[in-house]
């Protein structure tokens, strides 16, 4: 995610949580405010996939989660992994879906299925664009809602993976996640100083030794 020139990153420092690993694989539990990958400049070097090549240094990045989100991100441990890995991302044989607190109280389940597209005068926001945009779809299901908050916690499922996608979608039915500080027009409102986003959950079968995994990572928010 590019950042902005009066950006000041300050990462969580506690140790990466490692959730799975075997000789090919590694997951880890990234905090919300620390970078899936390296940044352009040296002061945004600390990442996740940085502390994992500390210990794995023929690590590959197989997918990235949003600075502000939390959750479960993967890498592959070498080269064969990696490729064994992106090709199941790209078959979207990997079931995974994040937990939000979004604002409002919104339907019991449903989808979203607009196009998205980079906002280049307002990177690294992203939106909803009918003519150019990419088809981008997302799976929702809430899971309950508490009205002296006036938010709902919700299931999210992305059936793409587009950049931004869950956070413009929720906002775009008019449901925008919680602590949201690019989409929530009111982000100071949540009461933690973090985007109300987790990836929680993820389930594949092992694509070189192919036994079934099924990770779940716990919500905080």
């Amino acid at each position: 995610m590019p950042l902005n020139d009066n950006f000041i990153y300050a990462p969580p420092q506690h140790a990466l949580e490692i959730i799975y690993e075997d000789e090919d694989l590694i997951m880890v539990n990234k905090p919300a405010g620390l970078l899936s990958v390296m940044g352009r400049l040296p002061e945004h070097q600390d990442s996740a996939y940085l502390r994992v090549l500390e210990q794995h240094p023929a690590a590959k990045v197989t997918h990235r989660l949003d600075m502000a989100t939390s959750g479960l991100l993967m890498f592959a441990k070498h080269r064969e992994a990696e490729v064994a890995v992106s090709k199941m991302f790209q078959a979207r044989t990997v079931k995974k879906y994040y937990e939000a607190l979004v604002q409002g109280e919104i339907q019991a389940e449903g989808s979203v299925d607009v196009p998205l597209i980079t906002d280049w005068e307002n990177r690294p926001r992203q939106m909803v664009h009918f003519e150019l945009g990419k088809q981008a779809k997302t799976l929702f299901q809430r899971i309950q809602y508490d009205a002296a908050t006036d938010q709902s916690r919700v299931r999210l499922e992305p059936v793409t993976g587009r950049s931004h996608q869950l956070r413009v979608h929720m906002m775009h039915i008019g449901h925008p996640i919680m602590g949201d500080k690019l989409y929530h027009p009111e982000p100071a409102k949540f009461h933690l100083k973090r985007m109300a986003l987790h990836a929680a959950y993820l389930a594949f079968q092992h694509p070189l030794k192919l036994h079934e995994i099924e990770i779940h990572s716990e919500v905080k928010f």
